[in-house]
């Protein structure tokens, strides 16, 4: 190119580039998700083995080769050397086979909520990155719908990172009015709730996604809030509660993602929670910022309060994530954490796992992955740190409801 080619050329802006670059990205992974899941770019949940179902359904695996000699409950598919697998689905199938079959154990094989049950609406928290907040609302949805619950899962960060774990790309699947913002905004544009929940290849669990759109909502809550003064339900952080109340029949749990933010989303969040999850890395950066971010907390509850909001939460309990337990200085945070909130800290820690990590470079969790993919002894035992946590705050729950 010439001199004067050089200066006839237009000159790329800071934001032009940018732009440039989240083109070529989201086109990469646009590319990199058909590659992974061709050939409709969309996950699938793969079959459990009869040994992991006896484990899930909390009965010998030879109890169930015999429901299976004698035709009864779902049929497994039958692979090479007789080995019996299920689809999620025939789990759920066989979870109501179980309970009327078995009536004195039916909340055990069954254990979606009685009508005098409230749902329970969980709030995953904290602004500060890296403190696995995305990925501890993933595996306690899973956990949940493979327990037998109905799960309803929402996506309140622009960035969409849970939205993404369940196979969708923000930019290109989910288009406009199709996130929560749908079911909560100020025009005469507003959704019902059950229209922008969309199914999931993870069966028990109903999903509504997020991306950039959301940001819209904390736009437009200052301008409404000075132009409308709405009232009631109407009001900015009662809308979401007011949307999930909507399919309040159909759901046992609620999980939201919230955003790395305390804003008017978070604030929705909150005066819709029954129980807050607050997810902490163990490591001294990561509690100080917890500290400033439970200052910020509490400010904003007392405004919600003060507005006629009721925060009357079941639980709020802290959740050690990505923890060493062989690392002395996280060892000496984690004590200090349990000595100053006590029982508030869930006893159980998930562990820093190299198989995490790896499941999620496929947008996958432990749950999706065969037990040999990632080494069985690493897969083995993130699992059981991420089992424990997510059966603490079933047990949580079922407290609640009075079980």
């Amino acid at each position: 190119m010439s001199i004067l080619e050089l200066e006839q050329a237009p000159i790329e802006t800071a934001s032009s580039r940018i732009t440039r670059h989240a083109g070529i990205l989201s086109g990469q992974l646009r590319s990199l998700g058909t590659a992974l899941f061709p050939p409709a770019a969309s996950k699938t949940l793969r079959s459990f083995t009869s040994g992991e179902v006896a484990k899930i359904a909390r009965v010998s695996d030879g109890y169930l080769r015999q429901l299976s000699l004698d035709g009864l409950g779902p049929m497994p598919s039958t692979g090479h050397g007789g080995r019996r697998s299920y689809t999620l689905a025939q789990v759920n199938e066989l979870r109501a086979y179980l309970a009327e079959a078995r009536p004195r154990e039916g909340l055990e094989f069954l254990p979606r909520r009685r009508d005098e049950e409230k749902l329970q609406i969980i709030t995953v928290a904290n602004f500060k990155g890296g403190s696995a907040k995305t990925t501890t609302a993933l595996y306690l949805a899973q956990y949940l719908a493979l327990a037998g619950f109905r799960v309803l899962a929402i996506d309140l960060d622009p960035q969409a990172s849970l939205s993404a774990m369940f196979g969708y790309q923000p930019e290109f699947d989910i288009g406009l009015n199709e996130t929560i913002y749908g079911a909560i905004r100020y025009d005469d544009q507003r959704r019902p709730m059950r229209e922008v929940i969309r199914p999931t290849y993870f069966a028990g669990i109903g999903l509504v996604p997020g991306n950039l759109e959301l940001m819209e909502f904390e736009h437009h809550t200052p301008r409404a809030m000075i132009e409308r003064r709405e009232r009631g339900h109407d009001l900015f952080f009662r809308r979401l509660a007011s949307a999930i109340d909507q399919v309040n029949d159909e759901y046992d749990v609620v999980v939201i993602d919230c955003p790395p933010q305390l804003g008017y989303l978070t604030m929705g969040a909150l005066n819709a929670a029954t129980a807050m999850l607050v997810t902490i890395h163990p490591q001294m950066v990561d509690v100080a910022s917890m500290s400033q971010f439970l200052l910020m907390t509490s400010d904003l509850m007392s405004v919600i309060e003060e507005a006629g909001g009721s925060l009357e939460h079941d639980f709020i309990r802290y959740v050690i994530t990505r923890h060493d337990p062989n690392d002395v200085p996280e060892a000496q945070i984690v004590a200090l954490l349990r000595n100053l909130f006590g029982s508030d800290v869930l006893q159980a820690t998930v562990w820093k796992s190299t198989a995490i990590a790896n499941a999620g470079l496929t947008k996958q969790s432990l749950y999706e992955l065969d037990r040999g993919s990632v080494g069985r002894g690493a897969y083995d035992r993130a699992l059981e740190s991420v089992d424990a946590v997510n059966a603490e705050v079933v047990q949580l729950l079922k407290k609640v409801w009075g079980r």
